[in-house]
């Protein structure tokens, strides 16, 4: 089966900067979208970006845009996000999931296959 392995977690100081990493075996990310979540302690998990192998379009939640962006590398078979201007709202767990039906979703039920996260905690 699919299996995700998200990492490039830990503290940040408020403004500084990660690069999250989803780093994927038994399929190939180009012929699938690959979304970010993100869960802080007791709220729903949110969706964050995609990127879709349909198109390659890059897409973001209205909270992330300028701040947030997805990138892959299809020779490591590994999707990015590089998180900029971190702010402590961005405190959760943040998750990689992958569609293989295509298109990207900002619904967790549209994705069958997750991670098991990396977390990201900002300090002020």
């Amino acid at each position: 089966e699919v299996q995700l392995v998200e990492s490039g977690g830990g503290l940040v100081q408020a403004g500084g900067s990660l690069r999250l990493s989803c780093a994927a075996s038994r399929f190939t990310f180009d012929d699938n979208v690959i979304g970010w979540f993100r869960q802080a302690p007791g709220k729903e998990r949110e969706w964050v970006s995609c990127i879709s192998a349909t198109d390659g379009g890059t897409y973001y939640a209205d909270s992330v845009k300028g701040r947030f962006t997805i990138s892959s590398d299809s020779a490591k078979n590994t999707v990015y996000l590089q998180i900029n201007s971190l702010k402590s709202e961005d405190t959760a767990v943040y998750y990689c999931a992958s569609d293989p039906l295509g298109g990207c979703s900002r619904r967790t039920s549209e994705y069958p296959y997750w991670g098991r996260g990396t977390q990201v905690t900002v300090s002020s």
